[in-house]
């Protein structure tokens, strides 16, 4: 009993302890895909795009070493099942890249600004946190699994273990389970960081830098923390994945945690329920961005400024929680966490993540121009 509550704390403090760094670092550098996104559509600046795509790469390279090495099995996460949800990745992440751009910034984004004084941010993540919440258990479920979840590919049919591209390489070319991460993990990383270090003016950006290596060290050290670190025998001697919600490796993700958050709040004397991995990396977001907030002198109070205003980003949130739960996580859980997997169906969530972004942004400008 004492080694498995020993485990579960590790587990939760060490997921606080990260995402209070990438709290941290985010606020200083200014981190956020939709904001990324938004510069590239309505200014063709790439500058915090590149920093997001830094992350992605240092995360595949450190979650590639961990699998590699034996320290992590990534195989145990949500991410490499084999039964590839093409349409719940697909429709999932549309509608979360739509909601977050009503919501003015995807889960991770929110929480930042939630630290920083945003009374606004507080709405968006009670109502992310119940629409995920209802699309886990609840009336959003029976939607998600009845229309959504059941058009699904069974790679085990093909004689895959998993959906991620190692997987497939390995199968098509018959190289080992190494040989075939190793490749697919050099191709990928080396691209994204070939493109991120083209431009000689993100080079000489010491600060984005900075920020994109940590937070890609930071999902590294969430599989490492959940996958290695606690994992190990419980009281009935089976080997278990200790105080994460999906009873497996997780890193960095924002979505269902937040619902995860208000249930605990909401049944805090259930003795069933505890402080797990995904609550703690939530609060320590919040707490990293309230430091840098307050070191600098930028805390302020902030609200909605119309009913139009309020209106969006309720709708954004709402949309968010159903998305990024179908999506099986957001631009950080999926966009990050998932694709350092490798795995088809975080990629296929994150580029329509993207296109619901894009989408928006664009749909929004027309509103204005013509409203």
């Amino acid at each position: 009993m004492n080694e498995s509550m020993n485990l579960a704390l590790l587990v939760v403090l060490g997921g606080f302890a990260l995402a209070f760094v990438f709290g941290l670092v985010a606020m200083r550098a200014n981190f956020c895909t939709m904001g990324a996104i938004a510069d590239i559509v309505n200014m063709g600046h790439w500058g915090r795009m590149r920093m997001w795509l830094l992350a992605i790469a240092v995360a595949i390279i450190g979650a590639s070493v961990l699998q590699a090495t034996g320290q992590v099995n990534l195989a145990d996460s949500i991410y490499q099942r084999p039964r590839l949800a093409w349409l719940s990745a697909i429709v999932g992440g549309l509608l979360f890249g739509v909601g977050m751009t009503l919501a003015g910034g995807c889960a991770n984004r929110n929480l930042l600004r939630i630290g920083a004084g945003s009374i606004r941010s507080v709405v968006v993540f009670a109502f992310v946190g119940i629409s995920a919440y209802m699309t886990i258990k609840g009336l959003f479920a029976q939607w998600r699994v009845d229309y959504l979840d059941r058009f699904a590919v069974d790679l085990t049919a093909f004689g895959l273990k998993g959906q991620d591209l190692p997987a497939l390489l390995a199968r098509a070319s018959g190289l080992s389970a190494g040989a075939a991460l190793a490749t697919v993990a050099t191709v990928v990383a080396g691209a994204l960081l070939a493109f991120v270090f083209s431009d000689a003016r993100f080079r000489a950006n010491p600060k984005q830098l900075l920020a994109g290596v940590v937070i890609g060290l930071v999902v590294t050290g969430g599989w490492y923390v959940t996958g290695h670190l606690g994992h190990g025998e419980n009281d009935q001697l089976e080997m278990v994945y200790f105080a994460t919600n999906t009873r497996a490796a997780e890193s960095m993700s924002f979505v269902a945690p937040m619902a995860y958050t208000l249930e605990l709040l909401m049944l805090w004397t259930d003795k069933s329920l505890a402080v797990s991995f995904g609550i703690a990396s939530a609060l320590g977001v919040v707490l990293g961005a309230l430091t840098w907030a307050l070191i600098t002198r930028s805390f302020r109070l902030e609200g909605f400024v119309s009913a139009a205003d309020t209106r969006d980003h309720i709708i954004g949130s709402v949309l968010m929680g159903f998305g990024g739960v179908t999506a099986l996580g957001c631009t950080v859980g999926q966009g990050i966490t998932g694709v350092s997997t490798l795995a088809v169906g975080s990629i296929l969530a994150l580029l329509a993540i993207i296109a619901g972004a894009v989408a928006t942004m664009k749909y929004l400008l027309w509103r204005e121009e013509n409203g």
